[in-house]
């Protein structure tokens, strides 16, 4: 992660997504989808585990 300068004040991004804007913006959209799936996709396992915790702990 790296701290930048936006037009909005100092963000946070992770260095892949830095160089995935450097790449043009078919690439930096791909990137941004591929990460919005995982992060998708790990919410949905948290929401599962948390609304299961019972069937969790005998596991």
């Amino acid at each position: 992660m790296r701290q930048i300068l936006t037009k909005n004040g100092k963000r946070w991004r992770c260095v892949k997504s830095i160089e995935a804007t450097k790449a043009g913006a078919s690439k930096r959209d791909a990137f941004g989808k591929e990460i919005t799936a995982l992060n998708k996709a790990e919410t949905q396992a948290r929401m599962c585990r948390m609304a299961n915790p019972e069937r969790n702990q005998n596991s």
